[in-house]
């Protein structure tokens, strides 16, 4: 009965924006009740996405972090959504921070890590990670919520408040002398992150990071490529990081094809996903 009503009242409630705003969160919240935890083939529990269940999510940039978490202490995972890499890594025994402000997510994350009896080694904030402390929008919700107003096509009337803090007040220097993995996967917001995350950057044991960028996927209304997609970039190379593509080629990117991207508007890269270390640690972090 419910599969027969969708077609009728999806196209009626997206005319009325609060209707559709509602209806989502209820079309949501019924998806969630009706979840039940999975075994997966990494050995954890899990609850939702079936595609992350499965062990089909982002198959090839799973098996970097997978590797790269043998090589690390800890994993801070910047929108973190349910917690699928935060799972990895904690059943591989790694301490695990997350932040994930959509509500819906978190209420999967929580009863992820509490399946698998997990709930002592976590730190979990349900906040944004930005470049200043205070109050801001987010629009849309799921896997595609983003602080950037037109996001893949969200309506404006998709929006929520969340609470919005920095990297470096959060976690100030707790973590700088043990080895990090950075997994931050935010919609768009990554350079306001980078930008309130400059002890983390400059640190002396720097951390392995592997950020989503979109080139010109989802980008708002009118813009065809990334605008702070160079600013990005040049914020890791300033402080003495070498770029990697997350994906079995793990080709280094250099400038110059980021501001051929720029002038052609031709997306070279056959990822969003890319990796940052520090200058000259390639072959001990990557080529095995």
């Amino acid at each position: 009965m419910k599969m027969q009503l969708v077609p009728i009242v999806k196209p009626l409630v997206e005319h009325f924006p609060k209707l559709a705003m509602t209806y989502r969160r209820w079309r949501d919240n019924c998806q969630f009740i009706c979840s039940k935890p999975e075994e997966t083939q990494a050995g954890f529990k899990f609850i939702g996405n079936k595609a992350m269940r499965k062990g089909m999510f982002q198959a090839e940039e799973t098996e970097v972090i997978k590797n790269l978490l043998n090589k690390v202490d800890v994993l801070v995972n910047v929108g973190a959504n349910i917690g699928y890499y935060c799972c990895i890594a904690l059943s591989l025994d790694k301490s695990v921070v997350a932040f994930e402000p959509i509500a819906l997510n978190l209420k999967y994350l929580l009863a992820n890590i509490i399946v698998n009896n997990w709930r002592d080694k976590i730190e979990i904030f349900p906040l944004a990670l930005s470049n200043k402390v205070g109050v801001i929008e987010i629009y849309g919700g799921g896997t595609g919520a983003s602080l950037v107003k037109g996001w893949a096509g969200t309506p404006d009337q998709y929006v929520s408040l969340v609470p919005t803090s920095t990297m470096d007040i959060v976690l100030g220097s707790r973590f700088q002398d043990r080895r990090c993995l950075i997994l931050v996967d935010i919609e768009g917001s990554e350079k306001l992150m980078l930008e309130g995350a400059s002890s983390f950057l400059c640190a002396k044991l720097k951390p392995i990071w592997m950020v989503e960028i979109s080139i010109s996927e989802h980008q708002p209304k009118g813009v065809n490529i990334n605008p702070n997609l160079y600013d990005t970039f040049q914020i890791f190379w300033d402080r003495g990081y070498e770029t990697f593509t997350a994906n079995t080629q793990c080709r280094q990117v250099y400038p110059d094809e980021v501001e051929n991207i720029l002038r052609t508007g031709k997306n070279t890269f056959v990822t969003h996903n890319f990796l940052f270390i520090e200058r000259g640690r390639k072959a001990e972090l990557l080529d095995a």
